[in-house]
């Protein structure tokens, strides 16, 4: 058991640098997250990460990856009970205890990260949001709950917000996620429109993907529609850097509209323009 303050503040330290190392569409600790919680969101940032390099960095076997996500949530759950492999994990369940997060969040996203390694095809819409509310929407009612945010109807907000951008992820990489043999698009909707794999694998673009990545966008633009009810009733920075995320979000889906949805072949990301653009829309456009 680990309780020496000196090796906690270590780990946090450690988590504030391993957050700032790794890319994201938009910095997970940005100047709107209170200063007094950035240790806290890094730290969480930090233990989704670590198993999502678990299931995603390497050639790494199935087994292999099972067993590894297997001892990452004995770690996890120990930390529950006081009993710390080593300082991260003491500093994860100091975040939990000062802020009294359920611990359901945390598993949720294992179990994502445990789809990650088992279930690479999506049958339908519905199938893909159930991934969605472990994969994405915990990540949103932690932020949200270190805030002292604890109103249901609030986190549902957050979880509209949530899966849109994990949705707004998926159709950012198509490509990419091939590639790993991943498939988010729905396949009962890839067969409306006459979409094979073997068209995704050929990057072939054409009248029939359009309108599948049209329909795909369109569900997710209202699902950030109706998430942006959330901001309003939010404090301060935080109603700040949530707008942020959400204009990011939106502003990928403009980009694959104006590539006239072929996102196989042109991959929109943000550039530090697009940051600072959107940066200065969600500082004024609230006001």
């Amino acid at each position: 058991m680990i309780n020496n303050s000196h090796n906690i503040e270590k780990a946090y330290k450690n988590a504030i640098e391993f957050t700032k190392s790794h890319y994201e569409n938009f910095p997970v600790i940005s100047v709107f997250v209170k200063k007094s919680l950035r240790k806290h969101v890094a730290v969480f940032y930090q233990f989704a990460r670590q198993a999502d390099d678990i299931v995603d960095e390497g050639e790494k076997k199935f087994d292999e990856k099972i067993s590894q996500l297997d001892e990452y949530e004995d770690c996890l759950n120990n930390a529950f009970n006081n009993n710390f492999q080593n300082e991260f994990w003491a500093a994860v369940k100091n975040t939990v205890d000062l802020f009294n997060l359920s611990p359901k969040n945390f598993k949720d996203l294992l179990k994502a990260f445990r789809q990650d390694i088992t279930k690479s095809r999506y049958h339908d819409f519905t199938e893909l949001l159930n991934y969605c509310s472990n994969s994405a929407n915990p990540v949103g009612r932690v932020i949200l709950e270190l805030n002292n945010i604890h109103d249901e109807n609030l986190l549902q907000y957050s979880d509209d917000i949530c899966t849109a951008l994990q949705l707004t992820n998926f159709w950012q990489d198509v490509s990419i996620d091939f590639e790993k043999d991943r498939i988010y698009l729905p396949l009962n909707d890839m067969k409306e429109f006459g979409i094979r794999e073997k068209d995704i694998e050929q990057k072939k673009y054409g009248e029939n993907f359009k309108k599948l990545m049209k329909l795909e966008i369109d569900r997710t633009r209202k699902l950030f529609f109706e998430g942006r009810k959330l901001i309003k009733h939010l404090p301060g920075r935080l109603k700040y850097q949530i707008y942020w995320t959400v204009l990011g979000g939106e502003k990928i889906l403009d980009k694959i509209e104006r590539n006239d949805y072929n996102s196989l072949n042109l991959r929109p990301r943000l550039f530090k323009t697009d940051y600072i653009q959107l940066l200065i829309k969600s500082l004024f456009g609230l006001r």
